[in-house]
């Protein structure tokens, strides 16, 4: 992790002494690559769209049910082999599997010498399988499990805040798109009042928030590309 994070810097770094040697901001900016949508409007490759699009994963939780019958009503956390245990039916695989995909197979199982047309209602209730790493001056810096549609804002959050040192005006937001490294700037006190739109944090995010007074590649790349919400080709 330690040397993919040197690697990461030198190029930044490397982006900005390139800088200094254009003759203006906007060519920089044309060397950098394509500029994306806002990030609400970007697909990440760790992204899930609902339901219907996301796979279980180990760690998710999810809250079964089915239509009429409250005592079969439960949670299930799936383990590290991808299995659940439900009531009646034993161990079912659900790792990999779609929400309606586990929804009618656990249909099928009930209705198998249990329950005549069952109907089988699934809720994810924590997508932990999707995670989300926070770095930099946060007051708790680490992988946080993201347990349904996060925004930036609160994902800070979940590292208990900003430490005292923290430069409000010095959140980067890393991501993959389309299999391309993709970074954006954020200011945070634009964020909170409204003036910056408070992105949706994905699966495989990566938030890195500068210290104030800093001189890391970090803050030559924020002084090159002012926050302004939209995603930047590395």
């Amino acid at each position: 992790m330690r040397k993919s994070w040197i690697v990461l810097f030198a190029v930044l770094l490397a982006m900005v002494l390139g800088a200094c040697a254009s003759p203006n901001r906007a060519a920089h900016r044309a060397n950098m690559g394509v500029v994306l949508p806002p990030p609400d409007t970007t697909t990440a490759s760790g992204a899930y769209e609902g339901a219907t699009d996301y796979r279980v994963g180990a760690q998710d939780l999810l809250e079964i049910s089915v239509f009429g019958v409250e005592e079969l009503k439960h949670q299930a956390r799936v383990n590290s082999n991808g299995l659940i245990n439900v009531p009646l039916v034993g161990s079912v695989m659900a790792g990999g599997k779609t929400v309606p995909e586990l929804e009618a197979e656990l249909g099928r199982k009930y209705a198998d010498g249990y329950l005549q047309n069952p109907q089988v209602s699934i809720f994810v209730k924590e997508y932990t399988s999707q995670r989300v790493t926070l770095e930099g001056a946060v007051k708790k810096p680490g992988i946080y499990p993201l347990t349904g549609k996060t925004t930036l804002l609160q994902a800070v959050a979940m590292a208990e805040g900003l430490d005292e040192f923290a430069d409000l005006e010095g959140v980067v937001l890393f991501r993959h798109v389309d299999g391309k490294r993709m970074a954006a700037a954020f200011d945070l006190a634009a964020v909170r009042r409204g003036d910056m739109p408070d992105a949706q944090v994905y699966g495989d995010d990566i938030i890195v928030v500068e210290r104030s007074g800093s001189k890391s590649a970090f803050r030559e790349f924020l002084r090159t590309v002012p926050a302004m919400a939209m995603f930047f080709a590395l």
